[in-house]
Formats: structure tokens, C-alpha cells, sequence
């Protein structure tokens, strides 16, 4: 075992150090992170810092040698969380698997990862997608815990290194689907603005200001009908709720946002829930060669394209 030298990725902006290591290296216990971080052993752009510190895209984290998982002590400690049923689901919601890789369509309502009040999240069920493995795999990027679509499982410590990076490099190409209130003036565009965090009417909330980190997306508009669009959105970086913010200062809010649009759609005929959706991720593979998985569109989604009579199979028509 070496030392490595590991950059934060786009996915884990601002995330805790603590937390952090609870993603990619699921095996360390909390107590054995304090004593690193004491000893100076684990260090960020070569400080020392607390497990509290918070993370930004770009730093590099010295992570030294750590003893091996050991997979019965997991399996012990977290297989009983994982009901049958939650198995089943999450194992027909792979979209693709390999030696290195899963790729998984996360539903919509489900948080990759627990919090304040969260008990149930993807981080928790991840033995069921164990598979062959050993371990259970990692978590390499995130989705809000409304967004469905294509998240990506690193299977082993050298996949997720792999993935980091092509994440970071920007090789890895994210499209999203998502239906708005209103239409651009253009059918095509960019958006380019620096966003930071704010505390607003409802809680924390992410918004433009000089302080902020650059944020861009491109966007392009499929179809149009009776007031609503459905656009496809391609993140080149990847700020907190950027695409919600996005389409909610263009005028655009996307239906179904409670947080930065409208709380639920002004036609009841209109599926309930955000009307966002990690549709499609083209990336490296880590064994060699390209990745490109499509996820299909979720239920209550589906209901919206129907009412609107938006062709799924063409990718709409001219705007």
C-alpha cells in the first residue's frame, strides 16, 4: 500500500472532509479518521485540517495507506438495513456492470447519502448491488434527492480514482432532461454565471453572486407546448442545484421545484414531482474504451410528455 494523492472532484464541492472519506473510502471508521487527521497523516493541499474542514473542487487530499475493508464485518454491520424489497428495486435499476462499474437509474425521492432527518438513502442499501464483489461499491458523484437518472458505482478504489478524474477532467459528459414553465428566446444557449450559497425564504439556497464559483451549462430546447418546454441541459461544471438555478433565474423554473420554482405543477395533469432527470452520461471507461448509458425516463415524467404529447423517440421537434 502507497500513499495517494487524491483530487476533489466537481461532485464533491464543499462537501466535509469526514464525509468525504465516508464516500470513497467507506471502511475507515470515524475514530480511525480523527487519529490520522491528529497525527497529521491525512492532510489537504498539504495542511493539516479537521474532519469538519470543507472541500473544494481542485484540492488534493494525501490519503495514506488505510488497512483493507474487511467485507464480513461490513456485511454484518449493514446487509440487515437492506430489506428484500429495496434489494429487488435497486438491482433492476441497473443499467449497466461490469468488473468496474455500475451504473444505476436512481429513482426519484431517494438521497444518495444521509443527513439531518434522512434515514433512508442510497448510501445505506449499497450491499444490495454488491454483486460478485467483495465490497460494496463506492459512490463517485451525486444526484439532488429529487433528481432521477444515471449515478455512477465505482466497484473498485482504482475504478473510483478513474471516474474522479474523468469527472474533474470534464471527460465525462452529463445530458438532463428537464420540463420548464415558459420558453427561452432562443432555441439554443449558454448560461455562465458565479453561484454561491445563500441563506433565503426557503432554508439554504444556492443563487448568483460575485463571490461565488463559476457555474455553466448549455441548454437547448426540444419542444414547446401549451407554456411549457422541455429542454436538454448539458452541465460543463458541477456547482449545488446548478441546473435548478439556472432555469430559475433564466424565468424558466422547472415544474415540480419546490425549492427554487413552483411548488407543484399548475396542471393537475401534469406528473407530480421534479421534472429533472440525469438522462444520459458519456465517459472513459477505466479498463479502456467509452461508456455511454442512457436512462429512461421516470413515471411521473412520463405523464408530463403524454399531456404534452412530447415524442420521446424523436427527442421532440423543431421549437
Amino acid at each position: 500500500m502507497s500513499v495517494e494523492k487524491v483530487t476533489v472532484d466537481d461532485a464533491d464541492d464543499g462537501l466535509r472532509l469526514d464525509r468525504w472519506f465516508r464516500r470513497h473510502y467507506p471502511h475507515l471508521t470515524h475514530g480511525r479518521l480523527e487519529k490520522l487527521l491528529r497525527r497529521g497523516e491525512i492532510r489537504v493541499d498539504g495542511g493539516r485540517v479537521r474532519a469538519s474542514t470543507r472541500l473544494d473542487a481542485g484540492m488534493v487530499v494525501r490519503v495514506p495507506p488505510l488497512p483493507p475493508a474487511d467485507p464480513s464485518r461490513d456485511a454484518g454491520s449493514r446487509s440487515p438495513q437492506v430489506s428484500a424489497a429495496d434489494a429487488a428495486d435497486l438491482q433492476a435499476r441497473v443499467l449497466h456492470r461490469d468488473d468496474m462499474l455500475l451504473v444505476i437509474d436512481k429513482p426519484a425521492g431517494l438521497a444518495v447519502q444521509g443527513g439531518s432527518g434522512t434515514t433512508r438513502h442510497l448510501d445505506g442499501l449499497l450491499d444490495a448491488l454488491r454483486f460478485d464483489a467483495d465490497e460494496r461499491p463506492r459512490l463517485v458523484h451525486r444526484l439532488d434527492r429529487d433528481t432521477s437518472g444515471i449515478l455512477v458505482l465505482a466497484r473498485t478504489r482504482k475504478a473510483a480514482a478513474a471516474v474522479g478524474a474523468a469527472f474533474q477532467d470534464r471527460a465525462a459528459h452529463k445530458t438532463y432532461w428537464a420540463l420548464v414553465r415558459g420558453k427561452p428566446a432562443a432555441p439554443d444557449g449558454r448560461w455562465d454565471t458565479l453561484m454561491e450559497k445563500k441563506t433565503g425564504e426557503r432554508g439554504e439556497q444556492v443563487a448568483s453572486g460575485e463571490q461565488g464559483k463559476r457555474a455553466l451549462t448549455d441548454y437547448r430546447v426540444l419542444a414547446s407546448a401549451e407554456g411549457y418546454s422541455w429542454l436538454s441541459l448539458e452541465p460543463h461544471t458541477g456547482r449545488t442545484h446548478q441546473l435548478r438555478v439556472h432555469c430559475a433565474e433564466a424565468g424558466l423554473p422547472i415544474v415540480g421545484d419546490r425549492r427554487y420554482g413552483e411548488r407543484a405543477p399548475a396542471d393537475g395533469a401534469l406528473g407530480r414531482g421534479l421534472h429533472l432527470h440525469a438522462r444520459r452520461l458519456e465517459m472513459p471507461h477505466p479498463d479502456g474504451g467509452s461508456l455511454d448509458v442512457v436512462a429512461p425516463v421516470p413515471p411521473h415524467m412520463a405523464q408530463s410528455w403524454a399531456r404534452l404529447r412530447f415524442d420521446m423517440e424523436t427527442e421532440g421537434a423543431e421549437p
